[in-house]
C-alpha cells in the first residue's frame, strides 16, 4: 500500500450536487448574502468610531451604539446561517463543509458578548473598547474564512478545483 500525504488525500467538494441545488433554491442564501455586507458596513463604521474614541476620548456613546448594533447583526447572521446550514446540509451547525468557520464564529460571538457583558457591568470605557477591538479582529479572520469558502464554491462551480 502506498503511503499518502495530506496533499494527496482526496478532497471533498464543498457542495454535492444536491446541496448546491438546495443552496441555490433557499431564501436563506439570499438572506446571508444581504446580511454579510450589511454587517461588514456596520463593522467599518463601528471600528472607525471605536478608534476615534480610543484616540481622542470622544464619541463613547456613538461607538457603544455601533458595537451593540454590530453584535445584534452578528447574532442575526449566526441564527440565519444555522438555518441555512440546516436547509443545505441537514444540520444546524458544524456541517463538515463549514466546520471551522462555525467553530471560529463561536469565538467571535463570545468576544462580542464579552463586550456586552463588560458594558452592562460598567467596566471602564477603554477596557470595553479593547474587548470590542479584539472581537473585531476575530471577526475579520472569520469573514476571511467565509470569503475563502465563497471563492472555493465559485471555483468548484466553474470546475476549477
Amino acid at each position: 500500500m502506498a503511503s499518502e500525504t495530506l496533499t494527496q488525500a482526496p478532497s471533498r467538494q464543498l457542495y454535492t450536487p444536491e446541496e448546491r441545488a438546495r443552496r441555490d433554491a433557499t431564501i436563506w442564501t439570499t438572506v446571508q448574502g444581504v446580511l454579510a455586507p450589511v454587517q461588514f458596513l456596520v463593522f467599518l463604521v463601528s471600528v472607525a468610531l471605536v478608534l476615534r474614541f480610543m484616540w481622542t476620548g470622544n464619541g463613547y456613546d456613538a461607538a457603544t451604539v455601533s458595537i451593540v448594533l454590530k453584535t445584534a447583526i452578528l447574532l442575526t447572521i449566526m441564527v440565519t446561517g444555522a438555518i441555512w446550514e440546516k436547509v443545505v446540509f441537514g444540520q444546524y451547525l458544524f456541517a463538515p463543509a463549514f466546520f471551522w468557520e462555525d467553530v471560529f464564529s463561536f469565538a467571535v460571538i463570545a468576544l462580542h458578548l464579552t463586550y456586552v457583558w463588560a458594558l452592562l457591568d460598567g467596566w471602564p470605557h477603554d477596557q470595553q473598547m479593547w474587548i470590542a477591538l479584539a472581537a473585531y479582529a476575530a471577526y475579520v479572520v472569520n469573514a476571511g474564512q467565509f470569503l475563502w469558502k465563497l471563492r472555493m464554491a465559485r471555483l468548484e462551480a466553474e470546475g476549477r478545483t
